[in-house]
């Protein structure tokens, strides 16, 4: 008596189902030679497509980055705008491709005008962040694909405990600043307690960048849907950003302090 769960399954009882090609050594080694599929046929996360998402977002930000540079004024309501964009794309479930575009735009805006404002009063401040940016995520980078630097469970505790200390720091620092209770413009970051708290917010960033990357290998390896590739873009260009301004405050203060 046969098995009804196999005799209803054309694929088990051979109803129409067509004959199974006969495998030879051609046949096998057309298959090798065949490209493998893409990104967009699978619908699958992978790290070149990922890249690219990343690099399109990048390009948007240097862009605006450019009109931030020119016209200074504009680092404010692109840093506001910036921020709520940000925190929208960061609880939002699903990436949304136009919001995350969007960020990168006016967040270019900010950058391009900060850096321009502490540029004029530092000469040659900026490109000097760039390359030190440059150099952390580089050597992050390397560190993690080595297998040096893992992300755990840990550390991550730590990591998020201490975000969030220093974001109620930066919300309180802001507001003295705003308010004109402190007349310095970096508030309590000045001086040698401003270059402890940026260079411990490096090392939150490094950490953060050691996170995105674990979760674009955990994502690649899962097979996770590709449209996440744009929230793993988000996630780099918003630890990347965060990493270019606080080394420029660190480099502002050391030069300042001279």
């Amino acid at each position: 008596m046969a098995n009804p769960t196999f005799s209803r399954n054309p694929a088990f009882n051979g109803r129409g189902v067509a004959p199974t090609q006969e495998v030879t050594p051609e046949s096998l080694q057309a298959l090798y030679d065949s490209p493998s599929a893409t990104a967009v046929e699978t619908d699958r996360m992978t790290y070149e497509d990922t890249i690219t998402k990343s690099v399109v977002l990048f390009a948007v930000l240097l862009a605006t980055a450019a009109v931030g540079w020119m016209i200074p004024a504009l680092a404010l309501p692109g840093a506001i705008i910036g921020l709520v964009l940000g925190l929208v794309n960061a609880f939002k479930k699903q990436p949304s491709v136009p919001l995350i575009v969007a960020y990168a735009a006016f967040q270019g805006l900010f950058v391009g005008g900060i850096s321009r404002i502490l540029d004029t009063q530092f000469d040659g401040l900026a490109v000097q962040a760039v390359l030190a940016t440059l150099v952390v995520v580089g050597v992050v980078l390397a560190l993690f694909r080595s297998g040096k630097i893992r992300a755990s469970k840990r550390a991550t505790k730590i990591f998020m405990v201490a975000m969030v200390s220093y974001l109620v720091f930066s919300l309180v620092n802001f507001g003295l600043v705003m308010f004109g209770v402190l007349d310095n413009p970096f508030g309590l970051r000045a001086g040698l307690f401003g270059i402890v708290i940026g260079l411990l917010a490096v090392v939150m960033a490094s950490y953060s960048l050691v996170l995105d990357f674990d979760f674009i290998q955990r994502g690649v390896r899962s097979g996770a849907p590709r449209k996440l590739g744009w929230q793993a873009a988000f996630g780099l260009m918003v630890t990347i950003v965060w990493l270019y301004i606080e080394i420029l405050r660190i480099f502002a203060i050391l030069r300042g302090s001279d």
